[in-house]
């Protein structure tokens, strides 16, 4: 079995780390080490940092704010020797999200269906929870700290810059962690729009091709249309067409809006619904930024 080294990044001083690193240790056949990064300028670099210092055939990747299940490391050992050629793996978080509220839950079960929708051979990749070979790690040049300063898609990247050299990279939905974080409605605009839409644009734009993982697939991108088409009858007055265009968005996110009701009950979902439809106006809001700043970058 693969020796295992768990990297965690702690540079805001999380005060669920001590919760983190007991599920760590907790956790049946543990790492070989576990390193914690508490200085960096930022989740990529001290991710770097971290992996620099590590000395297992694998680093794995955990966010201060996620208490991994116990069966955790030994998933990952065994899809490492199970199969020579994987690159990298990563999981999800699980339904059970410790904050109760409703932003909270709704946004933790979000990632949740959509990384258990998205099984298999992936394109992309999560630090939250993820693994990758220390030598492939090293030769991709890790994650990209110059350019993500703050909490962005580094791990996307990174994901992206692996497939297109040919790794192999799997998501496992059943490696999972419970969530910690809590969030809050204007958190999840700003997340939406600054730290994910408008660099998700920028880096499409830079890979020059499209892409169709997790959050692009075809039923999201059919969703964004419905959710815009959505809010922008409810401003032009025209109930009849809102009403239209939130039976499509439903009838595409039937199986979420359904684990919603499951966790929260009928009412809370009914205000997940109008989540979604706010996630997918400001994922929408943010392309236009995004080529504006791909355009900036490039002049520069």
């Amino acid at each position: 079995m693969p020796s295992l080294s768990a990297i965690v990044p702690a540079t805001n001083a999380p005060p669920t780390l001590a919760r983190c690193l007991e599920a760590i240790h907790a956790a049946d056949e543990p790492p070989d080490e576990v390193i914690v990064v508490e200085e960096g300028g930022g989740p990529a670099d001290a991710r770097n940092r971290g992996a620099a210092q590590a000395s297992g055939a694998v680093v794995v990747f955990v966010d201060a704010d996620v208490v991994l299940h116990r069966d955790a490391f030994s998933r990952i050992r065994e899809a490492f020797e199970r199969d020579p050629e994987l690159a990298a793996v990563f999981g999800s978080y699980d339904d059970r999200p410790a904050d109760p509220g409703t932003v909270s839950t709704f946004r933790n079960l979000m990632h949740h269906h959509v990384h258990q929708q998205g099984a298999g051979r992936a394109s992309t990749f999560w630090a939250g929870l993820g693994a990758v070979r220390k030598d492939v790690f090293d030769a991709s040049g890790g994650f990209d700290a110059e350019r993500y300063l703050v909490p962005s898609i580094e791990d996307i990247e990174l994901g992206a810059r692996l497939a297109a050299a040919g790794c192999k990279i799997e998501l496992d939905p059943l490696l999972q962690g419970t969530h910690l974080k809590v969030w809050s409605l204007r958190g999840m605009v700003e997340t939406d729009f600054w730290a994910r839409g408008v660099p998700w644009v920028e880096l499409l734009l830079r890979q020059g091709r499209g892409s169709t993982t997790l959050n692009l697939g075809w039923r999201h991108r059919l969703s964004a249309l419905a959710a815009l088409g959505a809010a922008g009858a409810l401003l032009r007055g025209r109930v009849g067409r809102a009403v239209v265009a939130m039976a499509v968005l439903v009838a595409l996110n039937r199986s979420f809006y359904e684990l919603l009701a499951r966790q929260q009950g009928r009412g809370r979902a009914a205000i997940g619904v109008w989540l979604h439809v706010l996630h997918h106006v400001i994922g929408a809001l943010s392309v236009p930024v995004g080529i504006v700043e791909y355009l900036r970058s490039r002049d520069r």
